[in-house]
């Protein structure tokens, strides 16, 4: 492969992320004044698949910080996500990079 095709599938591989980027979001989790660190925790483990101990750290800094991300993706794989910790009266929203709220 020569220098003109090396960099023509550098740009291909490139538009394809940014174009991906349009697509990701983030789900945020907000603070409360109602759920034990228990709870929470346990609630990102079950619904989120993290680790305890990621679990853990994401719950204090939630606390500490007043929101912090749960977890990044496309928005089809963060609803239900976020529907579960809603139901379990968690505060979250989905927002994309960009910052809008869908």
């Amino acid at each position: 492969m020569n220098i003109f095709e090396s960099l023509n599938l550098e740009e291909v591989q490139l538009a394809d992320e940014l174009t991906d980027i349009g697509n990701r979001a983030e789900l945020i989790v907000y603070n409360d004044d109602f759920n034990t660190f228990d709870w929470v925790i346990e609630s990102f483990v079950q619904v989120c698949k993290h680790s305890y101990t990621q679990a853990e750290q994401l719950s204090l800094i939630v606390h500490f910080k007043g929101k912090a991300v749960a977890k990044t993706g496309d928005f089809d794989t963060l609803k239900p996500m976020m529907d579960a910790l809603l139901d379990r009266g968690l505060s979250a929203v989905i927002e994309s990079f960009a910052g809008s709220k869908r």
